[in-house]
């Protein structure tokens, strides 16, 4: 099991669960930050990230947008079902369904509204996958259910309801493209405001897609660690992001990654010289120590959960040391974890 193996160890630590954000800050950009200068972890605020730029720099965002993937129904005997949509395209397709055992192959799932009337949406539960969810086949297109029965899919650690907060609170203010089943969480700290002061200050950002997988948080597996790879995200990187991302190398400016999603993205398709390739396509890439980073130059991210791929790419991207320290510091200052959390600003390389 992942949970166990020892190569995880130096990627575990103990949060006091008060610091765990189980709201988001009362405004957006409330939260706090923490530094990485000069091998020193400083204390601040997520506005002061705009000081951090120099005219040219480029600052990349995830636009993609969390789908309502949340919905509860009714089996005919009555028992209450829970079903979370991994994608949203047309026939059948993946969801996780609790209680899965419960329910059998073929059975006809009755589904609430966001309210917790009845509604006409029915899904029909299939087989099973290796990985543990289950095929479904909607009455109707998914998103049109979607707008009728689903929900904010919270992680589980936040331990609630999703609210009409949640709905607004847990999408970037950038999200265009749905496809996701979890928020792009260092994203979520940005307002129009932040964007258009950066933008004053001559610094250049630009969008990607990828679309955040449920893969994203759950505990590593040796699976994982044997085979070098991760779950799939599909993603789309656009000409326009490309281009600036090679410019800004040329003149010697600094490439800023908001997010793990948007690292995964870009390292994905850089070329060994650098060159950053646009398109779309589906990656597995498990960035871990010993990977070499060819685009990101810095890094705005949240604070992870304890051995999971995303800590492992922060560590591979500021160095585990350097890095495991400055999250020591972030208990010790009383700092919030997670999706709803605070900030990390990283340089790459410092050890």
């Amino acid at each position: 099991m992942g949970e166990t193996d020892p190569r995880l160890e130096p990627y575990d630590y103990r949060l006091p669960p008060e610091l765990i954000a189980r709201h988001p800050p009362e405004c957006r950009d409330g939260g706090r930050l923490l530094h990485s200068r000069d091998g020193q972890w400083i204390d601040g605020v997520i506005p002061d990230i705009v000081s951090a730029f120099a005219p040219g720099d480029v600052l990349v965002v995830n636009d993609t947008r969390v789908l309502s993937a949340r919905m509860f129904g009714h089996r005919s005997t009555g028992g209450r079902v829970e079903l979370l949509l991994l994608e949203s395209g047309p026939g059948p397709i993946l969801a996780m369904v609790r209680p899965s055992k419960k329910v059998r192959k073929g059975e006809i799932i009755a589904l609430q509204s966001r309210e917790g009337g009845p509604t006409v949406h029915t899904a029909c539960v299939g087989g099973s996958t290796s990985g543990g969810g289950r095929w479904i086949e909607l009455s109707a297109e998914p998103l049109t259910v979607m707008a009728e029965c689903g929900h904010v899919p919270l992680p589980p650690y936040i331990n609630r309801t999703a609210t009409t907060v949640d709905e607004a609170r847990y999408q970037t203010v950038f999200a265009d493209e749905p496809g996701a089943v979890a928020a792009p969480t260092a994203s979520l700290h940005l307002t129009t405001e932040l964007i258009d002061a950066l933008k004053a200050r001559g610094v250049e950002v630009h969008r990607l897609t990828l679309h955040v997988g449920a893969g994203t948080f759950r505990n590593l597996r040796t699976e994982d660690l044997d085979s070098g790879m991760l779950h799939r995200e599909c993603y789309r990187i656009p000409e326009e992001t490309a281009s600036a991302i090679m410019a800004a190398k040329r003149r010697g400016s600094t490439v800023t990654a908001v997010g793990t999603t948007v690292t995964r993205a870009l390292e994905t398709v850089a070329r060994r010289d650098g060159r950053v390739c646009p398109g779309a396509g589906e990656t597995r890439l498990f960035i871990r120590p010993g990977f070499e980073f060819r685009v990101v130059d810095r890094l705005l991210t949240n604070f992870h959960l304890p051995r999971t791929s995303l800590l492992m790419l922060v560590c591979a991207f500021g160095g585990r040391g350097h890095v495991m320290a400055g999250y020591a510091a972030a208990i010790e200052r009383g700092l919030r974890f997670y999706s709803y959390g605070d900030a990390m600003l990283l340089e790459r390389g410092n050890q």
